[in-house]
């Protein structure tokens, strides 16, 4: 097989020649721009700086030499723009503040003040920045920008600023991404916005200059609660746009994809959730079936959910809803036992991540126990196929590299090679 064909079949939930490797297509499953460069030194790969393609959590791009090491089976389509709203081209070097020299887009604009990097939305450094990367971070967060709300000027349109149709340009560009990914044999993954509802990090609008409605996180939670008629608005009027953009997405590449990243909603905690079943199904539900049913009925590509936490009672209704992917499987968090989920969805939802844990053994372990985690879980998930290897979430900066390449020892210890 080759990787689209072995990414196919774990997604048709039958068992693959060997089990499918994704590391890099998603923005929640790459891997630190730091660690990156480490995986090239340790490999003996070229050393020069390393392309950060998203700057939002400094992902770092794993060029084709490395994926061809690693036996990544993946390939994602690069966005026209980063999550602060500005082009992915004319790359310059930038060293971080941790002193490593990358390559970031050419309006990566930065100001540095008591101690902290501050980034600006589509690079315009006269717009008040919308993302800080605090002392000792080695990433980026959003910048709460809300205005002083009053209840009686709420407008939803506010809160939909961000969601338009899709430009012939950016149609065009991935069709090229798509014509660039078909050479590579492997299984095509992309997203491309609008589709996902009340993603928490999608509220504060660090793509925006000036962003109106309710943008502090705090807030909107409070809000679907307390302002649920507005937040049906705003999710209504979003679902009308994505499903217009999802009919030109399909006009200008057809079913070249194998993959689409449809929502990356957060629904679980490390212990519990964010809300209940019955929200869900009140104000989620309805949305995520009109998308995922224009998709199956119209296209054959398999759709993505991504929810880090304790989601467990939330699968079934993921399933119903049409989704075909769990990402990123936490199987740290409450009630998330590895053996438990494939016993009870594995049939019903293909897992796309689980294969070993990014908050404590990855980072924190020895390169034995890595590999005798990542053994067990790839005994567990792939049995009868439905999984995709990846980590819990992305693998993140100061992961000892020696970790990260028993990780892949450990898969192709596993796939017999």
């Amino acid at each position: 097989m080759n990787s689209k064909e072995r990414v196919q079949q774990a997604l048709r939930h039958r068992t693959p020649d060997r089990i499918p490797v994704d590391f890099g297509s998603t923005d929640v499953s790459g891997i630190h721009v730091s660690c990156v460069a480490a995986m090239r030194e340790w490999y003996g790969l070229d050393t020069g700086p390393v392309k950060v393609h998203e700057p939002y959590q400094m992902l770092g791009l794993i060029e084709d030499d490395l994926m061809e090491i690693l036996g990544i089976d993946t390939i994602g389509l690069m966005p026209a723009r980063t999550y602060f709203g500005f082009p992915i081209d004319n790359w310059k070097e930038w060293r971080t503040p941790w002193g490593q020299d990358v390559l970031v887009p050419g309006n990566f604009n930065i100001s540095y003040r008591d101690g902290g990097v501050y980034m600006y939305p589509e690079g315009d450094v006269s717009a008040p920045p919308s993302g800080l990367m605090a002392e000792d971070s080695y990433f980026f967060d959003a910048i709460i920008r809300q205005p002083d709300l009053v209840e009686t000027e709420l407008d939803p349109q506010d809160n939909m600023e961000e969601f338009t149709l899709i430009s012939e340009q950016e149609l065009a560009h991935l069709k090229s991404e798509v014509d660039r990914a078909a050479a590579y044999k492997r299984a095509v993954v992309t997203g491309i916005g609008g589709t996902a509802f009340g993603d928490i990090s999608h509220v504060p609008a660090p793509f925006l200059k000036y962003p109106k409605g309710i943008r502090d996180v705090s807030e909107w939670y409070i809000s679907t609660v307390t302002r649920r008629d507005y937040i049906h608005a705003v999710f209504s009027g979003q679902c009308d746009i994505a499903l217009e953009n999802l009919q030109r997405l399909h006009q200008a590449v057809g079913n070249a994809l194998d993959v689409l990243f449809v929502c990356g909603t957060d629904f679980g905690t490390q212990t519990s959730s964010f809300c209940s079943t019955d929200t869900f199904e009140e104000l989620y539900a309805p949305y995520y079936r009109r998308i995922n049913r224009w998709i199956h009925d119209h296209t054959t590509w398999k759709t993505f959910k991504h929810s880090c936490g304790a989601v467990e009672k939330f699968i079934p209704q993921f399933i119903e809803c049409g989704f075909d992917i769990l990402n990123p499987v936490q199987c740290s968090a409450a009630g998330m036992d590895a053996q438990m989920l494939k016993d009870r969805y594995g049939d019903l939802i293909v897992f796309w991540g689980g294969g070993v844990d990014t908050q404590n053994t990855l980072p924190f372990g020895t390169p034995a126990q890595v590999r005798e985690q990542v053994l067990q879980r790839c005994e567990i998930f792939n049995k009868n196929g439905g999984f995709v290897f990846n980590t819990v979430h992305n693998i993140q900066a100061k992961t000892p590299v020696e970790n990260i390449a028993a990780l892949f020892e450990a898969i192709k210890m596993f796939n017999g090679g």
